[in-house]
């Protein structure tokens, strides 16, 4: 097979389902920070597959972790257990102070668990079994979680699933009013990812926590994309000191392999019986020993520490970017989730910063997102930060 850029995008094109709008790239290598594409172009990378490779591309523990369980072990049922599922779920129920978790294959499938078992629960005690959501929140694309999402994702898809409604975040006057005995369980991103990098306020999570408390609602936190050190901690409720009912995980779990899970509190895990979900792939040994190596790196490597630091020192080279060119509205995020909006649409700045070696996105039409690993070294920063000043100075 040819191996450029031009082959393997045609070729795409031909074959692939017409679903994502792609660069004119094909990535063949990535080692830390850096990618190279198959015309051997090198790049500093920005995006970490969208929140993903939260330790860098292929990081020499986790790869280890991958090639000895592949020799030993990739998979069996969910019938029976494995080393590296036990250690796992034992670590993330440990990092996270909840009680159980299910292992799941993505996002999405860890949103659709978090909303059955909150049904569950909420039947079993006399509830309807609305799930509320937040605008401008985004929770993956299968038909469930669509219902809680954007609009435009649901356009087409019709008829959508019933029992979803939805309100304004950070707008807790706004649950009340659509809150009743038929609402299950309220589920929020602590950081809005796809919504433009916006985190809650500090009081709405905790008033959310209070109000559920008060009315026998379960708190559901979508933590797939601010999860997994992303934020500084290993969660982003751990800034807010809020406690969910459930959590929802992918992304930066798996250091690059597909892994997802959902956690809960134990009256949660109370109300499930014996074939109520299941999972084939979920949790097999190999996923599983890849994400309990990218956790082992997160905690040795001090991560959470550099994430804090980095982001920080980022976010307040952005902002004096901000006052600089007017181009930037607004800074926001916390530790290494970071939106730059601007007073345009940014697809035309991540096409400059692509051209230049730079690899972000556009999210919410006008923010710029900001997700490079979080041992990122700090003069891959500094070399991005020249370029947008450049890429800003010239516009």
């Amino acid at each position: 097979m040819e191996i450029s850029n031009l082959y393997l995008h045609e070729e795409d094109k031909l074959h692939y389902l017409p679903t994502f709008k792609r660069f004119p790239l094909a990535f063949i290598k990535g080692k830390g920070s850096r990618l190279w594409d198959a015309d051997g172009k090198e790049y500093i990378d920005l995006l970490a597959g969208i929140a993903v490779n939260n330790v860098g591309h292929c990081h020499p523990k986790v790869v280890k972790a991958i090639q000895e369980q592949a020799a030993e072990l990739m998979h069996v049922s969910n019938f029976f257990v494995s080393p590296p599922q036990v250690a796992l779920s034992k670590l993330l129920v440990d990092i996270s102070y909840m009680d159980h978790v299910f292992l799941t294959n993505s996002g999405a499938e860890s949103v659709e668990g978090a909303i059955k078992v909150a049904r569950k629960w909420a039947h079993a005690n006399g509830k309807g079994g609305t799930i509320i959501s937040m605008e401008n929140s985004f929770h993956g694309r299968t038909l469930a979680t669509i219902a809680t999402g954007q609009e435009k994702y649901q356009r087409g898809f019709a008829p959508i699933p019933t029992g979803f409604a939805q309100v304004p975040f950070n707008d807790i006057a706004a649950i009340k009013a659509v809150s009743s005995e038929e609402v299950a369980a309220i589920i929020v991103e602590p950081i809005q990812g796809e919504g433009g990098i916006r985190p809650a306020n500090p009081q709405y999570l905790q008033q959310l926590r209070n109000y559920c408390d008060e009315h026998r609602i379960l708190l559901i936190f979508d933590e797939i994309q601010c999860g997994v050190g992303r934020t500084g901690q290993y969660f982003a409720k751990d800034h807010y000191g809020v406690q969910p009912d459930i959590m929802t995980l992918a992304k930066g779990l798996g250091g690059g392999m597909a892994i997802g899970a959902f956690l809960c509190v134990k009256k949660v895990g109370d109300a499930i019986d014996f074939g109520d979900h299941g999972t084939t792939f979920g949790g097999n040994p190999l996923a599983s020993a890849a994400a309990l190596a990218t956790l082992q790196v997160i905690q040795e490597e001090k991560l959470l520490d550099e994430a804090t630091e980095k982001g920080a020192w980022l976010m307040d080279k952005l902002r004096g970017l901000q006052k600089e060119f007017g181009t930037i509205r607004e800074v926001r995020g916390v530790g290494l989730m970071i939106g730059v909006q601007l007073d345009k649409p940014a697809a035309p700045l991540v096409k400059a910063l692509m051209d230049r070696g730079i690899i972000a996105n556009a999210t919410a039409d006008n923010v710029l997102r900001l997700v490079p690993p979080l041992n990122i070294p700090k003069s891959d920063l500094k070399t991005a930060l020249e370029v947008l000043r450049e890429l800003l100075t010239n516009d």
